[in-house]
Protein backbone atom coordinates (compact mmCIF):
# COMPACT_ATOMS: atom_id res chain seq x y z
CA UNK A 1 0.00 0.00 0.00
CA UNK A 2 2.60 2.16 1.13
CA UNK A 3 5.01 1.62 -2.02
CA UNK A 4 1.76 2.27 -4.59
CA UNK A 5 1.28 5.66 -2.65
CA UNK A 6 4.52 6.60 -3.18
CA UNK A 7 5.00 5.37 -6.96
CA UNK A 8 1.46 7.29 -7.64
CA UNK A 9 3.03 10.46 -5.83
CA UNK A 10 6.65 10.25 -8.06
CA UNK A 11 4.80 9.71 -10.98
CA UNK A 12 2.59 12.94 -10.17
CA UNK A 13 5.85 14.88 -9.82
CA UNK A 14 7.55 13.01 -12.55
CA UNK A 15 4.68 14.49 -14.70
CA UNK A 16 5.01 17.83 -13.45
CA UNK A 17 8.64 18.35 -14.02
CA UNK A 18 8.53 16.65 -17.60
CA UNK A 19 5.66 18.64 -18.41
CA UNK A 20 7.22 21.97 -17.44
CA UNK A 21 10.40 20.96 -19.12
CA UNK A 22 8.74 20.72 -22.41
CA UNK A 23 5.73 23.56 -22.50
CA UNK A 24 8.55 26.23 -20.62
CA UNK A 25 10.06 27.46 -23.87
CA UNK A 26 6.85 28.23 -25.53
CA UNK A 27 4.87 29.62 -23.05
CA UNK A 28 6.17 33.33 -23.54
CA UNK A 29 5.22 32.64 -27.52
CA UNK A 30 2.03 31.24 -26.75
CA UNK A 31 0.96 34.86 -24.56
CA UNK A 32 2.34 36.56 -27.32
CA UNK A 33 -0.15 34.61 -30.06
CA UNK A 34 -2.87 35.01 -27.17
CA UNK A 35 -2.04 38.68 -26.78
CA UNK A 36 -2.51 39.36 -30.55
CA UNK A 37 -5.65 37.21 -30.81
CA UNK A 38 -7.27 39.77 -28.05
CA UNK A 39 -5.54 43.13 -29.83
CA UNK A 40 -7.76 41.96 -33.35
CA UNK A 41 -10.65 40.93 -31.17
CA UNK A 42 -10.20 44.51 -29.39
CA UNK A 43 -10.10 46.05 -33.14
CA UNK A 44 -13.03 44.36 -34.39
CA UNK A 45 -15.36 45.00 -31.39
CA UNK A 46 -13.96 48.78 -31.25
CA UNK A 47 -13.64 49.17 -34.86
CA UNK A 48 -17.23 51.07 -36.11
CA UNK A 49 -16.20 53.54 -33.44
CA UNK A 50 -12.87 53.88 -35.06
CA UNK A 51 -14.71 54.54 -38.65
CA UNK A 52 -14.12 51.11 -40.39
CA UNK A 53 -16.61 49.30 -41.75
CA UNK A 54 -17.97 46.39 -39.39
CA UNK A 55 -20.43 44.04 -40.89
CA UNK A 56 -21.24 42.57 -37.27
CA UNK A 57 -21.25 45.47 -35.72
CA UNK A 58 -24.94 44.43 -33.93
CA UNK A 59 -23.64 41.56 -32.35
CA UNK A 60 -19.92 43.30 -31.50
CA UNK A 61 -21.81 46.53 -29.50
CA UNK A 62 -23.13 43.91 -26.68
CA UNK A 63 -19.53 43.55 -25.98
CA UNK A 64 -18.42 46.84 -25.49
CA UNK A 65 -18.87 47.15 -22.03
CA UNK A 66 -17.43 43.64 -20.70
CA UNK A 67 -14.53 44.87 -22.81
CA UNK A 68 -13.88 48.72 -21.64
CA UNK A 69 -12.07 47.64 -18.60
CA UNK A 70 -9.25 46.90 -20.64
CA UNK A 71 -9.26 49.39 -23.62
CA UNK A 72 -7.03 51.49 -21.93
CA UNK A 73 -4.32 48.71 -22.03
CA UNK A 74 -5.30 48.01 -25.94
CA UNK A 75 -4.61 51.49 -27.06
CA UNK A 76 -1.42 52.16 -25.33
CA UNK A 77 -0.79 48.65 -26.96
CA UNK A 78 -1.52 49.72 -30.29
CA UNK A 79 0.85 53.06 -30.14
CA UNK A 80 -2.19 55.64 -29.53
CA UNK A 81 -1.17 57.72 -26.64
CA UNK A 82 -4.54 58.88 -26.36
CA UNK A 83 -8.18 57.28 -26.38
CA UNK A 84 -9.73 57.05 -30.34
CA UNK A 85 -13.12 56.93 -29.46
CA UNK A 86 -14.53 60.18 -28.45
CA UNK A 87 -17.30 58.82 -26.12
CA UNK A 88 -14.55 56.94 -24.15
CA UNK A 89 -11.97 58.81 -21.96
CA UNK A 90 -10.16 56.35 -20.12
CA UNK A 91 -6.91 58.22 -20.02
Amino acid sequence: MKFTYRFRRFLGRASYWLREYYVSPYRQETARSLRREEDLFMLLVYSEALGIPNPVSYYTLELQPILYESFHEWHLRMGMPKSPLEGFKCC
